[in-house]
């Protein structure tokens, strides 16, 4: 006796025993061959990527392949090997503003600079076990003779030359492990805003090593990599625009910013 039967392919089929007339056990060979040609292309194969988690110790190519796969909001760094994910809420006073202000200065001075590029927030590719992400760079771009270089699917890889990191204080990473990982790779210098300390440290590699800058008699610091980048400490840490502004269109006007415009722009005529 023959039983019809709903089966998970979708289909009816037909089941039979030893004893089942020799036609019907010959459709029931060719109605599964079908059926499995048919279905076996749309069983998907999914892949389990596990989740980033803070101290995790990851190669850089597992902890991309695996940023790939955390919610877009995600924002996590590679540091000597290690997992770092940094969560909200992220304060105004302590993160959201200072981050603002270091962009509008960094970007200004970027307009009047041809050849340079800044960021926020970009993955940076500095070697097997280090890929932070930076609160904003500032770089030479490739075209004009700058130390990084642009990969394949867009990532920088190799240091920018200047990093800037919003803190909270000196006991965080960005001034122990961070501050050696672009030491070592080259970043050429590097400004940290210690939010709740009110400071802002601005070291330059000398000879492999970062050493602390200290503002001139005027309260000026100004940038070796990118002549031209003056700026007021106190004025940015009191809020000062007007004033942060007005130093910058000075270093903007000086004779070492034209010179380095034109370095820059000879750099891209003979590449």
């Amino acid at each position: 006796m023959v039983e019809m039967t709903s089966v998970f392919r979708g289909v009816l089929d037909l089941t039979y025993n030893d004893e089942s007339p020799a036609h019907l056990q010959r459709n029931y060979q060719m109605s599964t061959a079908s059926t499995n040609s048919l279905i076996s292309p749309i069983i998907p194969a999914f892949e389990h990527v596990p989740p980033l988690q803070s101290g995790d110790r990851l190669t850089r190519d597992e902890f991309e392949r695996r940023y790939r796969a955390m919610p877009r909001n995600t924002k996590a760094e590679l540091v000597e090997g290690i997992v770092y994910i940094m969560t909200p809420p992220v304060s105004a006073d302590g993160h959201g503003v200072p981050h603002f202000e270091f962009i509008t200065w960094l970007g200004a001075y970027r307009w009047s600079t041809p050849g340079t590029q800044g960021g926020d927030n970009a993955s940076v590719r500095l070697d097997a076990k280090n890929e932070p992400q930076p609160d904003v760079y500032l770089r030479v771009l490739p075209s004009h003779g700058g130390q990084s270089r642009t990969s394949d699917d867009k990532f920088i890889e190799g240091a920018p030359e200047l990093v800037t990191e919003i803190a909270a204080s000196s006991v965080s990473y960005d001034l122990h492990e961070k501050l050696e990982v672009y030491r070592r790779n080259g970043v050429q210098e590097y400004i940290v805003w210690r939010t709740w300390e009110r400071a802002i440290d601005w070291f330059k590699l000398v000879d492999g090593k970062f050493v602390r800058q200290m503002p001139g008699a005027d309260g000026i610091l100004r940038s070796a990599a990118f002549p031209g980048l003056w700026l007021e400490v106190n004025a940015m840490l009191n809020g000062d625009q007007a004033r942060v502004e007005s130093v910058l269109r000075q270093g903007l006007a000086s004779p070492e910013h034209q010179l380095f415009v034109q370095r820059l722009a000879d750099q891209a005529r003979e590449k």
